[in-house]
């Protein structure tokens, strides 16, 4: 997996399980190694141990703080109620499921001056080559405006090229969805095309400046969609989460 900010590029590499055991080496890469898919660049973290249990297994290296492991999911969405045209069940999807979590922190200087970019892209080895198959930053994108033949081209391509080959297609989705003029689909697609997550550290961190594990992201897209006139699918955020890194709550029992 990796994680792109506007500067350094950072890659987690997991090894196979084995016996109810697993390793991931974090890396730092910047200029041309930045740009590979491949993981490259220093490493931070050498054959760090990955908690399945309800412990974290916290990792530090110069500043920076790392972990992996099964965590208590922070997503929150009626999602029966979505698929079922929007007419509310009450049920979080989310609600005592676990997530694998992949949680990092570094030094502020790290990033550099001004505002940052993050977006993440998730690799698997196959037949010997490096696939992309799932690649993001804003939450339910690809959900709402791909069709599912045009996902796997989607995980595939590059932030670079989203707005060109996104922006004709996503505004008909919203002309449709939400009765949106070519002009104002246009401005509500420029805030997630293309598909990095922005934040001003300047500014309060509230999405889509940023994203908190409480921002109600599924609430935002639903008024994207609509044109505003469903706003709200009136499930609250998690209660769990931890004040302290790792932040993700602790992981629910698994049967």
């Amino acid at each position: 997996m990796h994680a792109h900010g506007k500067r350094p590029d950072v890659s987690f590499v997991f090894s196979a399980p084995a016996d109810g055991r697993q390793t991931v080496t974090v890396r730092r890469a910047t200029g041309a190694e930045a740009r590979d898919h491949a993981p490259g660049g220093q490493a931070v973290v050498t054959d760090g141990a990955v908690a399945f249990g309800a412990e974290p297994n916290v990792l530090e290296s110069g500043g920076t703080r790392f972990s992996a492991g099964l965590r208590s999911g922070p997503f929150f969405a009626d999602l029966d109620g979505i698929v079922d045209d929007f007419r509310w069940t009450g049920n979080d999807f989310g609600a005592g499921k676990n997530v694998f979590g992949i949680v990092l922190e570094v030094p502020d200087g790290e990033l550099g001056d001004g505002p940052i970019g993050v977006w993440a892209r998730v690799s698997l080895r196959q037949n010997g080559a490096l696939v992309s198959v799932d690649r993001g930053a804003h939450p339910s994108l690809t959900a709402y405006f791909n069709s599912e033949d045009a996902k796997e081209k989607y995980h595939a391509g590059e932030p670079a090229d989203d707005l060109a080959t996104y922006l004709e297609p996503w505004s008909a989705v919203l002309a449709h969805t939400g009765g949106y003029s070519a002009e104002d689909a246009e401005k509500a697609l420029r805030t997630v095309l293309p598909d990095v997550l922005r934040f001003d550290r300047g500014r309060p961190v509230a999405y889509p400046n940023g994203r908190t594990l409480t921002d109600d992201v599924t609430s935002a897209r639903l008024a994207m969609v609509s044109g505003g006139r469903i706003t709200d699918d009136h499930i609250p955020p998690h209660t769990d989460l931890l004040s302290s890194f790792p932040y993700l709550g602790h992981p629910h029992p698994v049967s």
